[in-house]
């Protein structure tokens, strides 16, 4: 499956796509890892799964995503990933109690992406305590782990074609916060600042 990814972003490369990613080094194995990331694309997802594949991350998605799109739909169906059902909140809350349950009981990992949505102009959105709420309860062993995405929004500015040229995707690793030390209003807060302090919008803007 990971190799599927790296396939995905060398096909990137004749963009002039470049990745840069930071922090990796911080994350701690054999435990279990709740990445949580702004969202900006599809192109988030391939490197997510390439750049972590160390810690095997599994997504939370809405069930959208589960057809219709090349690699990226057969890497959520056979991932192990969890797909939701937003129009059905009891449905989308056991999907992830059952997911936090996993990762606790296995030291798996899962990227959730609390915005919902994509932001399509890497601008960020209200993050939902929900799904992180779920995870923070069912996974009491577990860390978050914050993730800054920026640019990727870049890649799909004019839609699905043509793809945006010499882009550099950046991923930054904040510092895990053990879910232990905390409350899930001090966790989520702490989170959610991080991540976005470190949004470029000012380049967005430009």
């Amino acid at each position: 499956m990971a190799l599927l990814n790296l396939f995905l972003i060398k096909n990137t490369l004749i963009l002039g796509t470049t990745y840069s990613i930071r922090g990796a080094e911080k994350l701690p194995k054999n435990v279990p890892l709740i990445f949580v990331a702004n969202h900006q694309s599809l192109y988030d997802i391939p490197p997510l799964i390439w750049f972590l594949r160390d810690w095997h991350p599994k997504f939370i998605s809405k069930k959208e995503l589960g057809k219709g799109i090349p690699s990226v739909s057969y890497n959520l169906r056979h991932g192990g990933s969890v797909l939701i059902d937003r129009k059905d909140a009891k449905q989308s809350l056991s999907e992830i109690r059952k997911c936090g349950e996993s990762i606790n009981k296995n030291n798996d990992s899962v990227v959730i992406f609390p915005e919902g949505t994509r932001s399509k102009t890497g601008l960020p959105k209200t993050f939902s305590s929900n799904g992180l709420k779920m995870l923070y309860k069912y996974a009491p062993n577990a860390y978050f782990a914050p993730i800054t995405i920026n640019h990727s929004w870049k890649m799909s500015k004019f839609g699905h074609f043509p793809l945006g040229l010499g882009n550099r995707l950046e991923f930054q690793i904040h510092d895990p916060l053990k879910i232990s030390d905390y409350t899930f209003e001090e966790i989520f807060e702490k989170t959610e600042k991080v991540i976005k302090e470190n949004i470029k919008t000012k380049r967005v803007r430009s």
